[in-house]
């Protein structure tokens, strides 16, 4: 599968832009981190391209490790040929799939994808709506303010870095470095 295809794909079944917008940022923050695990960043821009992209459709509130996300949505890319490999690492992004994280590309998915959504917020409640001068201190100050963007599971943000083997700070740092470039893309940087 081409980005071209995945990102059609995300786009026939997302309407939310913000869902949109934060499958961008999984895709750019998966990016940066296949460089630095030297792997090939088509396949692993598009798993974070396509983690959420069945969520609006099918959010599984009832955490179901077969049905609805990321179930229902894998069972597509599986008939569409997306390799196994890519499609565990979907699975595994959601702990109630019982998909281990089992690689590197699983556990960057997993370490990624609620950092990205509180990046975002706190960059929006930046005068500069910027991730340029977004600080890890911040960040941090944020994390401990539960009534701010209260859908970020901290704990899973922790646990990603944790299960990834990089300190937070770093993580943190890396992932903001990694949305630097896009942040027009995701509709920041305009303020």
């Amino acid at each position: 599968m081409t980005r071209d295809e995945a990102l059609a794909l995300m786009h026939e079944h997302t309407q939310s832009p913000s869902l949109r917008q934060h499958m961008l940022a999984v895709e750019a923050a998966m990016r940066a981190y296949s460089a630095k695990y030297a792997e090939d960043p088509e396949r692993w821009g598009i798993v974070g391209l396509l983690h959420d992209f069945d969520y609006e459709r099918y959010p599984n509130e009832a955490h179901s490790p077969t049905e609805e996300h990321p179930s229902w949505g894998v069972r597509l890319l599986r008939g569409k040929g997306l390799p196994e490999s890519l499609c565990r690492a979907i699975l595994g992004h959601a702990s109630y799939s019982g998909v281990p994280r089992d690689t590197p590309m699983a556990k960057a998915l997993f370490a990624v994808d609620e950092l990205c959504g509180f990046l975002v917020a706190c960059a929006l409640v930046r005068p500069s709506k910027s991730f340029g001068d977004l600080e890890v201190s911040s960040v941090k100050k944020k994390l401990k303010d539960k009534a701010f963007a209260r859908g970020v599971n901290r704990e899973e943000v922790r646990q990603g870095a944790e299960e990834l083997g990089v300190p937070l700070d770093e993580h943190i740092a890396f992932v903001i470095q990694a949305l630097r470039p896009i942040e027009r893309t995701l509709g920041l940087g305009v303020g």
